[in-house]
């Protein structure tokens, strides 16, 4: 019999005036550390961030975007934070920032297969 995994999320926020204290969601990060598993997707719809960013380029943001899930992923060529295990990775992208790219709290649940989890959180919270 298959067993629950126990999981972590976090929901990646565009955050363009942080005094404003509004955001978009972006992306998600998912963690289990039992399974040895994360994962971490974004979307930014360009019109919408037009709407809402004024001030920032679009490509800066997906470069910082991209910089988050090589990250995730473990690419060593991002710096030493990639070369941390799964745990501390998320940890680290999930921390509390006061940037234009901000994390909500992190959120626990458990699942049978963390790949469909992912898309349905992602699916009902960023698109």
């Amino acid at each position: 019999m298959q067993e629950d995994k126990l999981y972590h999320y976090a929901v990646i926020r565009l955050v363009p005036k942080i005094e404003r204290e509004e955001f978009i969601n972006i992306g998600l990060i998912l963690f289990s550390k039992n399974e040895q598993f994360i994962r971490l997707k974004y979307h930014l719809c360009k019109e919408k961030f037009r709407l809402m960013c004024t001030d920032t380029e679009y490509e800066d943001v997906i470069r910082s975007l991209e910089t988050f899930k090589q990250i995730a992923e473990g690419n060593h060529d991002f710096g030493p934070i990639a070369k941390m295990d799964i745990p501390e990775r998320f940890r680290w992208l999930a921390a509390v920032r006061s940037s234009i790219i901000q994390t909500s709290p992190t959120h626990i649940g458990k699942s049978y297969n963390l790949d469909e989890t992912f898309e349905r959180l992602f699916n009902e919270l960023v698109i």
